[in-house]
């Protein structure tokens, strides 16, 4: 399949530029992979649709303030956006991390030994450029005021929330709020989970209430997750890394779904990155790791059976992977269908449950 293959109109009146006034209050177009059906729903008919045996897979990232503004010494403006913050040398491991790789948007590239200072007259922080890596920087930031902070602290207190390029407001506090899923715990992302935007602790508590399994883990998304695919030969493009973990009981509570006959259903493409990475070898492990899984029509699932994910962009690497999970031609009629419907897309917009098409329903889309 080529690129253009995962293209589609968009109106841009259809961005939903804030959240929904609750988070359940979303609609939801659910589509079965194994028979194309469509059906417009609401996110509240959600705990209706699971049965008891099934068990939800979340993504527990909390997303960061990474996004950073300042100047360089000599005047000139300088965004970063903090990708990964990276652990100290072992011989400093008693310290709070002063290091991360970040995205640098300037006039000119800082140069290395260059440094940049974060913050007003009256609190600043200055970080020094010491290398790159590959299309990133690796920046060393120095002490507040005599304060040793971490580069967590300092992005708490100089950072804003980094909403995703198609949002065209600034960030205030109600994004602070309505940009982080209400069961977030590890900090690490620059990107929301967004799926997981749709749930309130009410909803979790009737979902446990029904007698089901919630579970959780952790994936911190990158900005890499908003770069687009930009050769036709899908084959060229690579993936950014990124880092995940799945908790023992994770793998337990799975397995236990699937020996009583449930479904596990994933919360996000990132939760179903992840559950799929660490199923490699054909046996979902517990563990951490990197992963660079891309998920293209072809992919035999290992793990998933369900997915509650949001609308995506048009030629992105997850409408190719939504695509390998219900089938090419059922995406295809459901993106369609929710733009003549005025669903809302991407983060703050609406979300979809898809069903799971059968293994190899990528040979009969392409014949259509």
């Amino acid at each position: 399949m080529k690129l253009s293959d995962f293209d589609y109109y968009l109106p841009a009146e259809l961005i939903a530029q804030y959240p929904a006034a609750e988070r359940t209050a979303s609609r939801m177009l659910h589509v079965d992979g194994v028979h194309g059906v469509r059906i417009d729903r609401t996110f509240r008919e959600l705990p209706l649709l699971i049965g008891a045996n099934d068990v939800l897979v979340f993504n527990n990232t909390r997303v960061i303030k990474a996004r950073l503004a300042g100047r360089k010494e000599t005047g000139g403006r300088v965004e970063a956006l903090i990708e990964r913050v990276l652990d100290n040398d072992a011989t400093a491991a008693y310290a709070p991390s002063n290091k991360a790789l970040a995205h640098m948007r300037a006039s000119k590239s800082p140069k290395v030994g260059s440094r940049i200072i974060f913050g007003e007259d009256t609190r600043q922080v200055i970080a020094t450029m010491v290398r790159r890596v590959d299309d990133l920087f690796e920046l060393h930031f120095e002490s507040v005021a005599g304060e040793s902070l971490s580069v967590y602290e300092i992005l708490e207190h100089f950072g804003t929330v980094p909403l995703p390029p198609y949002i065209t407001h600034d960030a205030d506090q109600v994004d602070e709020a309505r940009y982080q899923t209400v069961y977030a715990k590890h900090q690490g992302s620059v990107a929301a989970p967004t799926a997981g935007l749709h749930f309130d602790q009410p909803m979790l508590t009737a979902l446990m209430n029904q007698g089901i399994a919630l579970a959780y883990v952790t994936l911190h998304v990158g900005a890499g997750t908003f770069q687009p695919v930009r050769d036709e030969d899908m084959s060229k493009h690579i993936m950014h890394s990124e880092r995940y973990q799945v908790p023992a009981e994770t793998v337990a509570a799975i397995a236990h779904a699937k020996a009583a006959g449930g479904r596990v259903i994933a919360v996000g493409t990132t939760s179903m990155r992840t559950l799929e990475a660490a199923s490699a070898t054909g046996v979902l492990r517990s563990g951490s790791g990197e992963t660079k899984i891309f998920i293209t029509p072809g992919y035999e699932f290992r793990t998933v059976d369900r997915l509650i994910t949001n609308f995506h962009l048009p030629k992105s690497t997850l409408m190719m992977l939504v695509s390998a999970f219900a089938g090419h031609h059922n995406i295809v009629e459901a993106y369609r269908h929710a733009v003549e419907s005025r669903y809302r897309f991407f983060s703050y917009g609406d979300a979809m449950l898809l069903e799971r098409a059968p293994q190899g329903q990528f040979k009969d889309d392409s014949a259509r």
